[in-house]
This record gives structure tokens, C-alpha cells and sequence, in this order.
């Protein structure tokens, strides 16, 4: 009886680590979130994958996702359930807006170009829309211009080029675990400044 009760036990115990992790980073501890981070990225990135169904943006995705995940921190409250529970419905509702946003841009592409060619004054949504983004830009890369060089480097390849965690390490010739350190370091320090807005 003993023996089958230690998984549940084990699963017990490993929640309330998450638990105390996600409370601490809540409070700032970059340590924690650093842990939590190497714990929960390949269940995040799996989840980001299932949905968007390329790797480079699950990625990208995933560190959406995470960086919702550090700067909201405060709000998970394990009443209304478990760590990964919290993190897998950010990561899929991220995933889920990813999907949403390339087919609404392809659909206001088309739009654009018919009401262009049908009257004169086509497109005002379209023109907001893109302001909105452009300033969304803008204020990312002001919190980039924070990070340092080798954060910003690997940060601005995955999410601007494209490229995937893996490449970013080949093209840098750095190891894939000093490229993970830097994009989560990176993650942190954007938290911080985007937070002022959040």
C-alpha cells in the first residue's frame, strides 16, 4: 500500500515546490523564477508546439508565455488550482492569440487591398491596428536597448529573425545552455521593464 501511495506523494510534494517557487517570484526572487523557469519550458514549449505547430514559433511563444507568466505571478492562486495548470492556460491561450493573429493579418491584408482598389478612404481600422503594434514595438525594443549586449543578441534572433534556440547557439557558436540562460535572464529583465505598464 505503501509503495503505491509514494507517486502521489512525490506528485504532492513537487507541486507544492512549484507552488512556493510561483510565490516567490511573485515577490521578485529571480532565483525562483529562474527554477521554475528550467522546470516548467518544456511542458510550456510542448503546449505552445501542439497549438501553433512550428517549433520556431512555439519558442517564441514559450517565452511569451513565461514572461506573462513573471509578470503575473501575483495573480496564480492555487485555490483554483495547480502551477501547471495556471502556466498551461497562459501558454495556451498565448499559442491560441499566435494562431488568431496570423489569420487575422492575413484577412486584413486581403481586406486592405480590396478597399484600397473599392474607395478612397479604405483601411482606418487596418491604419490603428498597425499604429497600436508599431507602438507596442517601439516600447519592446526600449526595454531591449536595457538588456545586455549578449542578452539582447539572443533575444532579438529568436523573436526578430526567427531563428530557433538551437540555431541562435550554432550562429553564435555558444553552447544551447548558455543561449537558454540568456533568453531567461533576458526574460527577467524585461519583466521588470515592461511591469511599469502592467
Amino acid at each position: 500500500m505503501g509503495a503505491s501511495r509514494a507517486p502521489h506523494d512525490h506528485d504532492d510534494r513537487a507541486s507544492r515546490d512549484l507552488a512556493e517557487l510561483m510565490r516567490l517570484s511573485a515577490l521578485g526572487d529571480q532565483e525562483a523564477f529562474c527554477r521554475l523557469y528550467d522546470h516548467a519550458a518544456g511542458t510550456v514549449y510542448g503546449i505552445a508546439l501542439r497549438v501553433v505547430r512550428d517549433p520556431s514559433q512555439a519558442e517564441e511563444v514559450t517565452q511569451e508565455a513565461m514572461l506573462e507568466i513573471w509578470r503575473t505571478a501575483a495573480r496564480y492562486d492555487e485555490r483554483q488550482g495547480s502551477v501547471m495548470a495556471w502556466m498551461a492556460t497562459i501558454t495556451h491561450r498565448r499559442a491560441v492569440d499566435r494562431v488568431r493573429s496570423a489569420q487575422a493579418a492575413a484577412t486584413r491584408e486581403a481586406r486592405a487591398g480590396h478597399l484600397a482598389t473599392a474607395s478612397g478612404s479604405a483601411g482606418y481600422d487596418v491604419v490603428l491596428e498597425q499604429v497600436e503594434e508599431r507602438l507596442d514595438r517601439e516600447r519592446i525594443r526600449r526595454c531591449l536597448s536595457r538588456l545586455t549586449e549578449v542578452q539582447r543578441q539572443s533575444v532579438t534572433m529568436a523573436y526578430y529573425s526567427g531563428y530557433t534556440y538551437a540555431e541562435v547557439a550554432h550562429l553564435l557558436k555558444t553552447p544551447l545552455g548558455t543561449i537558454k540562460t540568456r533568453m531567461r535572464d533576458g526574460l527577467i529583465r524585461l519583466r521588470d521593464c515592461l511591469g511599469a505598464g502592467a
